[in-house]
C-alpha cells in the first residue's frame, strides 16, 4: 500500500499558508529580486559601464551618427585618459544648441604642448601620425597651446572645416568632466568593433 503526502509551508504562527499567502510571499521574493537588480544596474551604470549614441559627424570616419558605444566608466577611477582614447566628456561650454555629452579624441596629456600649422597636428613640435582620419586639417592654424595639470586637449577626427567644436575652441578639457572611455563599436552589429 502506498502513501502519498504533501508538503504544506508553515507560516509565521506555525500554521499553514493559504493559497492567497503563497501568493502574496512569492510577489514580495520577486520585488525583493528586483529592487536588488534595479540597484545593481544603477550602480553599473554610475560607476562601471554605460552605452552612448553617437550625435552628428565630428568623430568621422571613426564614428558614425547612431552607432552605439559602450563606455568603460570604471578605467579613469583607477587610471587617466591617454592619448588616442576615445573620451565622453561633458561639454565644457554651456548655452543653447550644446550637446549635454561630447565623444572625442584625447590630442594632449598634462604637460603636451599642441599647435596646427599647415594643416597639421603637432604635439610638443613634432608632427603626429593620425591614421584615424581621412583629411588634412581644413580649420585655420591653432598657434601652440601647452596642457595644464589635470586637463586634457580634445579634438574631433573628423577635421573637414567646421565639423568638430573641440579644445581649438572651448580649451582644455578638466579632468573631472570626462566620463569614461569609449571603448567597443556595439551597434550595428556589422560594425561592431574595438577601438
Amino acid at each position: 500500500m502506498s502513501r502519498t503526502t504533501t508538503r504544506q509551508t508553515d507560516g509565521p504562527d506555525g500554521g499553514s499558508l493559504g493559497p492567497r499567502s503563497r501568493w502574496v510571499a512569492e510577489l514580495l521574493d520577486w520585488g525583493k529580486t528586483l529592487a536588488i537588480a534595479f540597484v545593481v544596474v544603477l550602480l553599473l551604470h554610475f560607476f562601471v559601464f554605460n552605452l552612448s549614441t553617437v550625435e552628428g559627424s565630428s568623430m568621422e570616419p571613426t564614428l558614425e551618427e547612431r552607432e552605439w558605444l559602450f563606455v568603460n566608466k570604471i578605467v579613469y577611477f583607477v587610471g587617466h585618459p591617454k592619448r588616442g582614447d576615445i573620451v565622453i566628456t561633458k561639454d565644457p561650454e554651456h548655452g543653447i544648441g550644446r550637446k549635454e555629452y561630447l565623444v572625442k579624441r584625447v590630442i594632449g596629456v598634462p604637460g603636451d604642448t599642441i599647435a596646427v600649422r599647415d594643416g597639421r597636428l603637432y604635439r610638443n613640435g613634432e608632427p603626429v601620425d593620425e591614421p584615424y582620419t581621412n583629411t588634412w586639417i581644413e580649420d585655420p592654424d591653432f598657434a601652440p597651446v601647452e596642457v595644464e595639470p589635470g586637463t586634457y586637449f580634445v579634438m574631433g577626427d573628423n577635421r573637414r572645416s567646421r565639423a568638430s567644436r573641440d579644445s581649438r575652441a572651448f580649451g582644455t578639457v578638466p579632468e573631472d568632466l570626462i566620463r569614461g572611455r569609449a571603448d567597443v563599436i556595439l551597434w550595428p552589429l556589422d560594425k561592431l568593433n574595438l577601438l
